[in-house]
């Protein structure tokens, strides 16, 4: 969570404008930044700009800037600590004062009444609480309501919970809160004289029997002194108010309790305030070095901020002796010197009023999203209106979708196309199966999960041996045992070691200490970022290198001219070069990890990097030239020569957690690596897979939920696939294919076969998911590879999982690409289009793909694929 988003979550919602304005002091660093650059820029023709801040000018403007924030948290903290603590000492001698009271005569109960006499016209008479001051200053609705029990059971005093509106300030507790106190307290005292007055005026006749009866407002205020009962205490002595069993000493200590908790709520509400606001000043000072170059921080927290008197540690310790001086208190007063008791009563009340807070804070939040309010900004009904349109038209479009792909469905059921049921029935299922994978009808996860439903129903599957249709549960036993298969053991153990190097922050520590090499030249530090996101895509996917790289170039962007051209060149450059990433390894995309399993034996993994590595070095190198005759990004929109800012390295040294991980990382890829040579102990890859899920999961480097967000649709994506691959086997509709096959293939040549192969991949990859793709294509290049008078399956195979990768050409082409054409400059502008896209993505792909089908055709047949 984001240190901005943290704040408003944990602040006291009244206090909000008295923390650190740190989303100001943010954006005011980046504006720092912008006028640093153009300062650079400028040199000395400063006459035909406005006047510009230098480096040391812009440390004494962001230190005053500082300053202004410091002085008003002092301001607000010395104020509310001395309110805070002037009260707990009135408090404390509150305490002191009553436990010094005697009991003697301060025992009081409620006369006998038969329930059954009471009446709904009663619910009219006044109610005399017993808090009332002598004063009649009237009773707070906040405060208490008594409901009287039977005869010989004491009044109960029921406090309903304490509630506050998130935009009244909250105050620290007032003297006049103590004269409540102090008041109810008189009440008590003179409770018994006044009840005794109104006693001998209220008598009525009961309807039945001639039974005397109360009114139910004076039932609740009759509290009578019984000399019979001088003291509900223990025998003996009757001890203080803090230790007696009477309704008078029950009902000071529910109110001593009420007063304890709100205070000691104000001091731990104050205490985080102190705490939330260094870490806000911590970060901010972290993030000005950070962007603009300097060295702020230490001297500035150290010398400044923690010297400041709401950050000293004597400060502190005030805060924390008057804390412990109140959980004392509420030992003494309610739980009868049960300190631990104390401290979880306070604490449980305490979490109550920060998850209601909480809650609030939240509530709010996500009414400001459904109101069109985000960051401040509203959205005007235009845009609103334009949204639900396109919303809607998607909507019909889904169910057209779904609705063609229904009946085709059942068109191929009940039409014989073959003569075995089990092929025929497996047709339908496929090709309803690609229509809904290719139109996204449904989410694409949800076809997949569907598809050994349909298999297991329609009962597809047949015999291994007798060729026989099996049933359904033995056909259930078959598909599932298939869908989990040491692909989807590698897959996931891929998982692990992206989100482990994330975690850890390995990846952008790396990542950035090769970037402060690409200097400040345009056309350099495009090249590197296409390298580091090719890198980046074999060993953390191609789905979250994009993202972090495009994290990493938002100071660039940040602080180009405007319109610059090359900002749009670098974004579809680090996103037409992860998917070339996808290339690079087996973990580096689901296709990849299909292909292995269809490949017999499956290829290692020098071999792959043998075929991938030159693809993709040539690939992302006239992918470059083809952006840089594209763009022109050396120069501005004015012909002027363009600077890049420099991307600062990380000057973090590696943790031992960043340690552990590299070395669990290494030896894992290096087993992978070495898996024909240590077949026999470890059986395959996918066994393997599981030695970075123990390593990180069980020394805390992972946690639960880093295991939930986990792509499991890919995952599931994957199962449904190879569930469908059998099920076209086991089914004899590979079979029905092959013939069709030989047809076709007849006559050809191998290189003829890659070739249009590779054309029909890369049409088919542009417009849908490369991993659907792979799903579909791959056992169709197994068969073809398998019917070549000299089969090559496994290049073919290779060939395809590789094509798949280069399907680039749309925005919907593939993960990186989705996720560049959403990034936005600072005024909510698109920075590329579909032009963008089909001017430079479409020659990519087909540049990529000439690539696969020439040098890596060459290198796999050197291998002997």
């Amino acid at each position: 969570m984001k240190f901005s988003n943290s704040l408003k979550f944990n602040a006291v919602a009244e206090w909000w404008e008295e923390y650190i304005a740190y989303s100001a002091l943010k954006k005011q660093i980046y504006q720092f930044e912008k006028q640093h650059t153009d300062w650079t820029r400028s040199g000395d023709d400063l006459e035909a700009n406005q006047p510009l801040m230098g480096p040391a000018s812009t440390n004494e403007a962001f230190t005053a800037l500082l300053d202004r924030e410091l002085t008003k948290i002092k301001s607000f903290y010395e104020t509310q600590e001395k309110e805070l603590l002037d009260e707990l000492e009135d408090l404390s001698e509150l305490v002191i004062q009553k436990e010094t009271e005697s009991l003697a005569s301060r025992s009081y109960s409620a006369p006998s009444v038969d329930e059954d006499d009471e009446d709904d016209e009663d619910e009219d008479e006044p109610m005399d609480l017993p808090f009332d001051n002598d004063l009649n200053t009237p009773v707070s609705p906040r405060m208490k309501r008594q409901v009287s029990a039977n005869s010989g059971k004491r009044t109960r005093i029921i406090e309903p919970p304490k509630q506050s509106f998130p935009h009244d300030r909250r105050s620290s507790v007032s003297s006049s809160d103590n004269a409540d106190l102090e008041a109810s307290l008189s009440s008590l005292r003179n409770a018994s004289t006044e009840r005794r007055k109104r006693a001998d005026s209220v008598v009525s006749t009961s309807s039945r029997g001639g039974k005397r009866r109360a009114s139910l407002g004076h039932i609740l205020s009759l509290v009578v002194p019984s000399s019979s009962t001088a003291s509900n205490s223990v025998q003996g002595a009757p001890g203080t108010v803090w230790t007696s069993n009477s309704d008078y000493a029950t009902d000071v200590r529910l109110l001593f309790k009420r007063r304890i908790t709100q205070l000691y709520i104000h001091l731990t509400s104050l205490k985080s305030y102190v705490e939330l606001n260094h870490s806000g000043f911590r970060k901010i000072l972290k993030k000005y070095d950070k962007v603009t170059l300097n060295e702020l921080k230490d001297q500035y927290l150290h010398e400044v901020v923690e010297s400041a008197y709401p950050f000293l540690q004597s400060s502190r310790d005030r805060l924390s002796d008057g804390i412990a001086r109140l959980i004392a208190m509420y030992a003494k007063c309610v739980t009868r010197g049960d300190h631990s008791a104390a401290l979880r009563q306070l604490r449980v009340n305490q979490r109550e009023q920060i998850a209601w807070e909480r809650d609030t804070v939240w509530r709010q939040m996500i009414g400001k999203e459904r109101r069109g309010e985000s960051d401040g900004q509203v959205k005007t009904i235009g845009v609103i209106e334009d949204e639900l349109r396109v919303a809607r038209s998607r909507f019909k479009k889904k169910h057209i979708f779904m609705l063609l792909a229904v009946v085709v469905f059942v068109i191929l059921l009940n039409v014989r196309m073959m003569d075995q049921v089990e092929a025929n029935n497996c047709t339908a299922i496929l090709v309803f199966a690609t229509i809904l994978w290719a139109t996204e009808a449904i989410p694409l996860f949800v076809t997949s999960i569907l598809v050994p439903l349909l298999l297991v129903c329609f009962r597809v599957v047949r015999s291994d041996t007798t060729h026989e249709r099996l049933s359904t549960p033995d056909a259930t036993k078959y598909i599932f045992s298939a869908m989990f298969s040491p692909t989807i053991m590698l897959l996931i153990g891929g998982f692990t070691i992206a989100s482990a190097l994330s975690k850890t922050s390995i990846d952008r520590i790396l990542i950035t200490r090769v970037l402060s090499l690409a200097g400040n030249k345009p056309r350099t530090v495009l090249l590197y970022f296409m390298g580091v996101a090719c890198f980046a895509s074999m060993w953390i996917s191609n789905v979250a290198a994009p993202t972090l790289c495009f994290s990493l170039i938002q100071p660039i962007l940040r602080t180009l001219p405007p319109k610059a051209r090359f900002a749009p060149c670098l974004i579809i450059g680090i996103a037409l070069a992860a998917n070339i990433g996808g290339q690079c390894s087996p973990i580096s995309s689901p296709q990849n990890l299909i292909a292995l399993g269809y490949m017999e034996p499956a290829v290692s993994w020098p071999q792959w990097f043998a075929v991938s590595i030159p693809v993709a070095m040539v690939s992302i190198f006239l992918i470059w030239l083809l952006l840089l005759a594209s763009y022109r990004p050396g120069t501005t929109i004015d012909g002027e020569a363009l600077e890049i800012k420099p991307i600062r390295a990380a000057r973090e040294p590696f943790t031992l957690k960043q340690y552990w991980v590299t070395f669990v990382c290494i030896v894992t890829i290096a087993l992978w690596c070495a898996e024909n040579s240590i077949k026999d102990l470890v059986g395959d890859m996918g066994v393997i897979a599981i030695i970075p899920i123990v390593a990180f999961f069980s020394t805390g480097v992972l946690k639960k939920d880093d295991f939930e967000q986990f792509l499991w649709t890919i995952v599931f994506i994957a199962m449904g696939g190879i569930a469908l691959g059998k099920a076209v086997t086991s089914s004899g509709l590979l079979e029905v294919m092959d013939h069709g096959i030989r047809r076709l293939i007849s006559g050809l040549t191998l290189y003829t076969v890659v070739v249009v192969l590779s054309c029909v991949i890369l049409v088919i990859s542009t417009f849908i998911s490369h991993t659907i793709a792979a799903v579909l294509l791959v056992p169709i290049a197994a068969e073809v590879g398998e019917n070549m008078n000299v089969p090559h399956p496994r290049l073919l195979i290779f060939i395809t999982a590789l094509v798949c990768s280069t399907g680039m050409g749309m925005p919907v082409s593939g993960f990186p690409n989705q996720t560049a054409a959403t990034q936005e400059d600072e005024m909510g502008q698109l920075y590329l289009s579909n032009v963008d896209f089909l001017k430079n993505g479409v020659p990519a792909s087909i540049i990529a793909t000439i690539v696969v089908f020439t040098i890596g055709f060459l290198i796999m047949q050197g291998l002997g694929l």
